[in-house]
């Protein structure tokens, strides 16, 4: 199986598996399973195993089909339980089938409708559908609960069970029940899957004489294509950008560091990694690129599709007072995984620490509010009115 590079990703879950890991080490397998030994020893604890191996035999015993089992899934069961005790979603191990969707998914092209899973509130919630893909064109609006898909109910479903049941092959269907804030009932929603290209940038030199840069991931390449967007801005002649991060769930950490330094100055700080006093905390600062004076006039879009990295580089600019942020509360993704190799197939996700805003603020669950909340209505919608956008086109057109 072919490895993931050794790079930092911060991004929440999500149904199309686009990079969700920090950090990726090789580590020898910890084991001690029905006397077989390990290259290592376990940590001693004091818990009490017998009680496993009875319910390992009981189950052996009486469950009907138990024997159709293999005792080696019956181990990922137990792994499985085990990272789903800590109580954190972004903790969990990855089988052979699905860490090799996951290497798969890293790559950029996959099947299945381009959407953005998570748990929000213990609840399997769309975080945002990707551009022209199939949830996208179906109407799926972050924020949106998902009660059911198919046949089945996603109460206390785990995040890797509801991308194997979204994913799927080109062109058949998969059908979501969702319910929508504001609405009274229920609603069905059907999707023909497709193969999924995810879109990282896009720029624009509106009329109006305002530069817009939007980037859907922060994938391996987009700090390049980033700094093509920004030479784009350059040229333009235009001293007014917006940065479209709505929608976007994060992706490599060092590439949020690069794009936030075109904007700050080599002392600033963009993030803290917070290990919770199993180390010294971790801090990035810009690479001082600061390629810009004092008279760029700046807004940075988010709403509650913006996660991560997305979050990590608006709160970046809001702290250093660098930008103003316009939109919705942002998703709220504060914690930093690792990906450990158990086996040459298996992988371990963890989390490992918690990321801080320059000002010290952690904003998992609550997200970053913007300095201008914009709520997006129904009748906005229907009449395709982008406030959130107008809003920022305002701010920049009467900057002082």
């Amino acid at each position: 199986m072919q490895k993931i590079n050794s790079k930092i990703v911060l991004t929440v879950l999500v149904a199309f598996f686009i990079g969700i890991f920090i950090g990726y080490h090789n580590s020898p397998a910890i084991t001690k399973i029905a006397g077989v030994s390990a290259k290592e020893n376990p940590t001693e604890v004091s818990a009490d195993f017998s009680t496993f191996w009875k319910a390992w035999n009981t189950l052996n015993e009486k469950f009907p089909g138990a024997d159709k089992v293999s005792n080696q899934d019956k181990v990922y069961g137990a792994i499985k339980g085990l990272a789903g005790s800590m109580g954190d979603p972004y903790t969990t191990f990855f089988n052979p089938d699905e860490a090799k969707l996951f290497e798969d998914d890293i790559a950029g092209e996959f099947s299945g409708i381009g959407l953005e899973v998570g748990i929000k509130d213990k609840v399997l919630t769309a975080i945002s559908p990707l551009k022209d893909t199939p949830s996208y064109k179906a109407g799926i609006k972050p924020g949106d609960k998902i009660l059911k898909i198919d046949k089945t109910i996603t109460t206390d479903i785990s995040i890797e069970q509801a991308v194997k049941l979204i994913r799927g092959e080109k062109g058949t269907t998969v059908t979501m029940t969702i319910f929508r804030d504001g609405e009274k009932a229920p609603r069905e929603i059907k999707m023909i899957r497709d193969t999924i290209n995810v879109p990282t940038v896009d720029t624009e030199m509106r009329k109006d004489g305002i530069f817009v840069i939007t980037l859907y991931s922060f994938s391996a390449n987009s700090a390049d294509l980033f700094r093509e967007a920004l030479n784009k801005f350059a040229n333009s002649g235009s001293d007014k950008l917006i940065f479209d991060l709505r929608g976007n769930p994060g992706g490599y950490l060092d590439a949020a560091i690069d794009m936030a330094s075109f904007f700050l100055p080599k002392t600033a700080t963009i993030v803290t990694e917070d290990y919770g006093g199993n180390k010294a905390q971790n801090v990035y600062k810009s690479k001082g690129y600061n390629v810009f004076s004092d008279k760029l006039k700046f807004v940075v879009l988010i709403d509650g599709g913006s996660a991560s990295a997305s979050e990590i580089f608006a709160g970046a600019m809001q702290d250093n007072n660098r930008a103003k942020l316009v939109g919705a509360q942002s998703y709220g993704k504060g914690s930093v995984q690792e990906v450990v190799n158990l086996t040459p197939d298996t992988l371990l996700k963890v989390t490992v620490a918690k990321w801080l805003t320059p000002k010290g603020t952690w904003i998992s669950l609550k997200g970053l509010t913007p300095d201008y909340v914009v709520p997006v209505t129904q009748k906005d919608l229907n009449a395709k009115i982008d406030a959130q956008m107008n809003k920022a086109v305002e701010l920049l057109q009467n900057w002082k």
